[in-house]
């Protein structure tokens, strides 16, 4: 089908038969898009205790497979989470981390009255990661506990804001 218009946005529809024999049109509209999610628990209260993080990680997989992306790795300790993500094309950054805070953080109230409270901190840091970084980015995550023995969670955040060259204001990123 053809459609045209004018600048008073008049439209005229028609159909435009396929020539006899001609192969049938396919579209497709294909993205790879891998993002470093990063966040912490409210206030960054130490809650994330060893037993319940390969769950956690898990579960959070499967709320980014129901929104169309794949979680290819996720790396925590007691006070925040590190998730890379190939990002479903059809859905925002914001809507994503929306549906993974809020069905994680129902998740972790189910888990017992040490999570009744819980809560993940309001604000997150999403960044571009090139295909041919992905391997660094993978063992990062997976040397989370080594690396958070000498340097802390703002540190390591700012430090990624800086590395990806994102402005802030020190007074609104901490909750």
């Amino acid at each position: 089908m053809i459609a045209q218009g004018d600048a008073l946005g008049k439209r005229e529809h028609r159909i435009i038969p396929r020539p006899e024999g001609a192969p049938p049109a396919v579209t497709q509209s294909l993205a790879q898009i891998l993002v470093h999610l990063v966040f912490s628990t409210k206030n960054r209260e130490p809650v994330l205790n060893d037993t319940l993080r390969d769950e956690l990680h898990a579960y959070i997989g499967g709320i980014v497979a129901n929104n169309k992306g794949t979680l290819l790795k996720a790396g925590s300790v007691a006070d925040h989470i590190h998730l890379l993500i190939v990002h479903p094309r059809t859905c925002s950054p914001a809507d994503l981390v929306q549906d993974i805070k809020t069905g994680s953080s129902k998740w972790l109230k189910t888990r017992g009255r040490r999570y009744d409270g819980f809560h993940w901190q309001c604000g997150y840091g999403i960044f571009s990661v090139s295909p041919s970084h992905r391997p660094a980015v993978e063992s990062y995550l997976e040397h989370q506990a080594e690396h958070h023995r000498t340097v802390t969670f703002q540190d390591e955040y700012r430090a990624l804001l800086e590395k990806h060259g994102i402005k802030y204001d020190e007074r609104y990123v901490w909750d």
